[in-house]
Formats: C-alpha cells, sequence, structure tokens
C-alpha cells in the first residue's frame, strides 16, 4: 500500500515521502498513529502543493539572501575599542560584536554563529565572512580603531 508520511519513521521513510509500506504495517502503526495517511488523489495533491511551497520559499529566500550578500560584500563596518599603550586591545573583537554592527548598520539579523572570524586584538582592518543562507556568502571587513 502506498501511503505519505506524515513525520519521520525509522526504516521507512522521511516526513512527506510517499513510500511503499505492507497493508497490515500501514493499517494498524501507521494510520492509528496518525504517522502516514493513504496516498490517495487529495492527499498526493496535497503532498505536491505542499512541495512546490517549500521550494517557492526556498526560491525566495536564497534571493533574498543573494541581494543582501551583494549589498554587503566589500563593505567595511568600523567597531570603537579601548586598547592599552601599546594599540592592544583589553579583551578582543568578537562575532557578537560584528554580528550586532551588521544588524544595525545594514538591518539583516545576523547569526554570530554564521560569522567566520580570526581573533582581533589589535587595532586594523580584518577580513571576516558571513553566511547568509546555504550556499551564500559575503566576504566582508572590519575596521577596529578608537
Amino acid at each position: 500500500m502506498k501511503v505519505v508520511l506524515k513525520q519521520d519513521v525509522k526504516g521507512l521513510g522521511k516526513k512527506g515521502e510517499l513510500v511503499n509500506a505492507s497493508d497490515g504495517y500501514a493499517r494498524n502503526f501507521l494510520f492509528p498513529k496518525n504517522l502516514a495517511v493513504e496516498a490517495n488523489a487529495q492527499n498526493m495533491t496535497e503532498l505536491k502543493n505542499r512541495e512546490q511551497a517549500e521550494k517557492y520559499k526556498v526560491a525566495t529566500e536564497t534571493a533574498a539572501a543573494k541581494k543582501a550578500a551583494e549589498e554587503m560584500s566589500g563593505k567595511t563596518i568600523v567597531i570603537t575599542a579601548k586598547a592599552g599603550a601599546n594599540g592592544k586591545l583589553f579583551g578582543s573583537v568578537t562575532a557578537k560584536e560584528i554580528a550586532e554592527k551588521i544588524e544595525k548598520d545594514f538591518g539583516i539579523k545576523a547569526d554570530k554563529r554564521k560569522i567566520t572570524v580570526e581573533d582581533i586584538k589589535q587595532f586594523g582592518t580584518f577580513p571576516f565572512e558571513i553566511k547568509l543562507y546555504q550556499g551564500v556568502t559575503a566576504k566582508m571587513f572590519v575596521r577596529v580603531g578608537e
């Protein structure tokens, strides 16, 4: 019997997949536990609509991320920090500070875990990468000064 899975089922498949299950397994386990529905015309149409909606969502989010990456690439953000007499910072500039500055300057919510930056412990200009979406990154610079 062909069924459409509503949730991931170990050993059978992932959510939203069309799989072939034995009649007894489907009627006695999958249907009562609301893990799957029978693959009739209505359920197949809903599955296709859900897949198309997901593809559209991914496409729009990717396009928005690419546009933001083009806007941000090559730009420099400026962060002020306190330092000692020899130019060494008290502490360091972290990805969290960079993410807050990006959100403030560009209005784009940036996750600190998506920012790849080396340890910044002195004044200067340093490159970093920010991952905006799967496969979409922007290379930017951070200038640390007083």
